[in-house]
């Protein structure tokens, strides 16, 4: 098959017909066992953990080494079929949704930590090693890997990656990021790729900070070098009590405003407490309008001394109750409250939508309250938790996926909250990524140009657009609908929207 073929078949052949050839080319670079097509093998990959929109893929390839992974991709880029990558499937942006006429890449065996250096703090491992699972084999050296979404016993390093993961540390310890020395895999068509190096800098550009975050858009990711970080001597946890959200949020930024760097800054409202409280009795004060947990992390000494400046401090912002955790135990007890507040979501709501923006810390107080009109205006409830130290929002907007009019409520309200974030001076994403949530609120972040710069990026790594395409950056075509799509469901457009 000729170059001009191949580019053409996914446009002019019918999905059964595309599905054959796919699977037949497959076919001869994979094990029986590694390849998966049939609707009943495929409808477990259908989405992540963002489950309001669902596409099988025409297949689902399991390869379990490198070079399958480059057959695979080759094979794919010669018959201009999109690629998904696929890690655990825990990411909330729908970022692994798959292509309805592509193959979603499952990463799931590359699963082995390769090489653990305690001298240099440094560990190799594969992309689908899970989070927690570096740590824990780090553990007998005194060292740990700080990114901890609350996702962290299931999702991958190589998903972290993508979605340049935070979690409840990373105010003081930073975003995947920042965590990362060196990543290795491949391009759409199959040629070996490094970003970063061993060593602290790397020559040329820095486009490891360009592949961090990247959400699948430029390459595929096999091989990370994550920096460990040596365990604390001691952590010590306060849980503080508010009576309104604005005492709160300003207490958030008078912590920040004394030279404070806390391990982990969190915050929750009266709904959220509620529904974590009822899960795991964590020990939450029930009649708060919003709790903070501020956790101090070094030695015994530098521990207390941070510990008494923060309470100090949460006093003078209004705390009506304070508790510090009085040993290890408690300190996980209190935190296990935080890390399953979206499972105790789900208890309480067939589906929620987990919205993720930021804001500068002094608004914290100002986009709930006006969270709180917006759930008066479509009629839908609203939990709220925040990365509080860095303003990084997670909002779980409660519905029925089952009704299509609580659906496209949800949608709206998500892209209200997105939208507001903007207009108070933050950005539609923190960590969770664009995926196909946000996409359309991308129109609101960026003009039609920064737009078409960052389409340039991927087009230099991915001329076809075959990695993960219909994501993360919107046509001009896509924006126009965005608009009059808001002005019709009379959610409050942001100004950006007026040139539509």
């Amino acid at each position: 098959m000729d170059a001009a073929t191949a580019e053409s078949t996914p446009l002019t052949l019918q999905k059964p017909e595309l599905q054959a050839q796919v699977v037949a080319a497959l076919q001869r670079v994979l094990p029986p066992e590694s390849l998966l097509w049939t609707p009943e093998q495929t409808t477990p990959y259908e989405c992540d953990g963002l489950t309001a929109y669902r596409q099988r893929p025409l297949a689902v390839a399991l390869p379990a080494s490198y070079e399958q992974i480059q057959q695979v991709l080759r094979t794919c880029h010669a018959l201009g079929v999109p690629v998904v990558a696929r890690g655990a499937g825990t990411g909330l942006s729908g970022g692994a949704m798959p292509h309805e006429r592509g193959v979603t890449l499952s990463l799931a065996k590359f699963n082995r930590i390769l090489k653990v250096d305690p001298l240099a703090r440094t560990a190799l491992v594969q992309c689908g090693v899970r989070n927690l699972a570096i740590s824990e084999a780090v553990a007998a050296h005194g060292l740990y890997y700080a990114p901890d979404p609350s996702s962290q016993i299931a999702c991958t390093i190589g998903g972290n990656v993508a979605e340049n993961s935070g979690g409840v540390h990373c105010l003081k310890y930073g975003l995947t990021l920042h965590n990362v020395l060196k990543v290795k895999g491949f391009t759409v068509e199959g040629e070996p790729v490094e970003f970063g190096g061993d060593a602290l800098d790397a020559p040329g550009y820095d486009l490891l900070a360009l592949a961090v975050g990247s959400e699948g858009m430029l390459a595929v990711m096999t091989e990370v070098t994550v920096k460990l970080t040596p365990k604390p001597q001691l952590a010590l946890c306060i849980m503080a009590s508010f009576a309104d959200v604005r005492h709160a949020g300003d207490a958030v930024a008078a912590i920040i405003a004394q030279g404070i760097i806390p391990a982990g800054l969190e915050m929750m409202d009266k709904p959220m407490t509620a529904a974590v409280e009822d899960f795991v009795h964590a020990g939450y004060d029930l009649d708060a309008a919003a709790i903070l947990l501020c956790e101090s992390d070094g030695t015994p000494h530098e521990v207390a001394e941070e510990v008494a400046r923060m309470e100090a401090v949460l006093r003078q912002a209004g705390a009506t109750r304070l508790a510090v955790c009085a040993d290890e135990a408690e300190r996980l007890k209190f935190w296990s409250g935080r890390k399953n507040a979206f499972p105790a979501s789900g208890r309480i709501s067939p589906d929620y939508m987990c919205m993720d923006s930021t804001i500068p810390r002094k608004r914290l107080a100002d986009i709930l309250l006006s969270i709180q009109e917006m759930e008066r205006k479509y009629g839908l409830r609203c939990c709220n938790v925040f990365h509080a130290g860095d303003g990084n929002l997670h909002p779980l907007i409660l519905f029925d996926a089952n009704d299509p009019d609580q659906l496209h409520r949800a949608e709206l309200f998500g892209a209200d909250i997105l939208e507001t974030s903007v207009a108070m001076g933050g950005t539609v994403t923190g960590e969770h990524g664009v995926g196909v949530e946000k996409l359309n609120s991308m129109c609101v972040q960026f003009s039609a140009e920064e737009n078409a710069q960052m389409l340039g990026v991927k087009r230099a790594f991915d001329p076809q657009g075959l990695l993960n395409p219909g994501k993360v950056i919107p046509t001009l075509a896509r924006c126009a609908e965005y608009g009059k799509m808001l002005v019709r469901g009379g959610a409050l457009p942001h100004p950006e929207l007026e040139r539509f």
